[in-house]
C-alpha cells in the first residue's frame, strides 16, 4: 500500500457532516464514494477531524492507503478525484507521506475562520456561508474578548458534550492551547481566526457566541476569564451558527 495526504475545500450546507453516518450523505462517504469508482474497490479514509453539518473547509486533510499497483501520480489521483465529485468538494492537492503518518493524530495544531456580516441586509453569495447579526454590538470589545481565550485553559465550559467522554477524564482532558485568537474588519465582514492546538466539540462556534454576547453588553471580559479560571461551572450556552465556520488549515511538523 501507498499512503497518500489529501487536501480538500467543501461547501458543508449540503452535506450532514463530514463523518460517515447511516442516515444523510456526508462529506466522507461522498469522498469514498468516488474512490471506490476509481479503485472499484471500497476504500476507507481517515481525517484531521470531524466538522458538523453546514461547516465549511478550505483545507480539510485526510490519508488513505491506495494499492501499491495503483500507478497514479498525486496530480492525477487530484484530476480523477474531482472529476467523480460534486462541485461542492474540491481536492486542493495530493501528497505521498510515510506509512506510518496519521491525518489526525500527526496534527499539531489546527486554525478557524468565522465570517459574520454586520450589514443591515445579507448578501445572497454569503447565504449558509456567514452568520447574520444586523444589530449593534462593538467590534473592538469583540476582539478584547476572542483575547481572553489566548493561552492554555481549561476549555470545558465551551465544549457542547458529544455524549463519548469518559466518567473521569484525566485532568488535561479539557486543557487547550489557543495562539491566537484574533477580529478583522472589512467593511460589514469581519473575519474572526482562532489558532489553537486542538479543539473540542463545537468549541470554537460556542467561543464566538460568547464572545459576542460580551460585545453586545450582556456579559464582561473579567465574566469570561472567570469562566475559564473555574472550568466546573455551567456551561456557556451561547452557540453561534455553523454557517460562518471554516477550517481554514491543519498544522503538521
Amino acid at each position: 500500500m501507498s499512503r497518500l495526504l489529501f487536501t480538500c475545500a467543501y461547501d458543508g450546507a449540503p452535506y450532514c457532516g463530514w463523518q460517515s453516518q447511516r442516515e444523510g450523505e456526508s462529506i466522507q462517504d461522498t469522498i469514498e464514494a468516488a474512490l471506490a469508482r476509481i479503485l472499484k474497490a471500497p476504500l476507507r479514509i481517515a481525517a484531521s477531524g470531524r466538522t458538523d453539518a453546514g461547516v465549511h473547509a478550505h483545507a480539510q486533510r485526510f490519508h488513505a492507503d491506495v494499492p501499491a499497483g495503483c500507478r497514479m501520480s498525486p496530480q492525477n489521483w487530484q484530476a480523477a478525484l474531482n472529476a467523480h465529485l460534486p462541485a461542492s468538494i474540491r481536492i486542493v492537492a495530493v501528497q505521498p507521506v510515510a506509512d506510518d503518518f496519521h491525518a489526525r493524530f500527526d496534527a499539531v495544531g489546527k486554525e478557524y475562520e468565522y465570517l459574520i456580516c454586520r450589514g443591515g441586509v445579507l448578501s445572497p453569495f454569503l447565504h449558509g456561508r456567514a452568520w447574520h447579526i444586523p444589530h449593534e454590538f462593538d467590534t473592538a470589545v469583540l476582539a478584547a474578548a476572542m483575547k481572553v481565550y489566548e493561552g492554555t485553559h481549561d476549555f470545558r465550559r465551551f465544549a457542547a458534550n458529544r455524549g463519548n467522554e469518559p466518567e473521569c477524564p484525566p485532568a488535561d482532558f479539557y486543557l487547550r492551547t489557543i495562539y491566537s485568537a484574533s477580529v478583522q474588519e472589512e467593511g460589514e465582514l469581519l473575519r474572526i481566526r482562532v489558532h489553537g492546538n486542538g479543539f473540542m466539540y463545537r468549541m470554537v462556534r460556542l467561543l464566538v457566541g460568547t464572545a459576542h454576547q460580551v460585545a453586545r453588553g450582556r456579559m464582561s471580559c473579567p465574566t469570561l476569564a472567570a469562566m475559564l479560571e473555574n472550568p466546573l461551572g455551567q456551561k456557556t450556552r451561547y452557540c453561534a451558527p455553523a454557517d460562518g465556520l471554516y477550517l481554514w488549515t491543519v498544522f503538521y511538523d
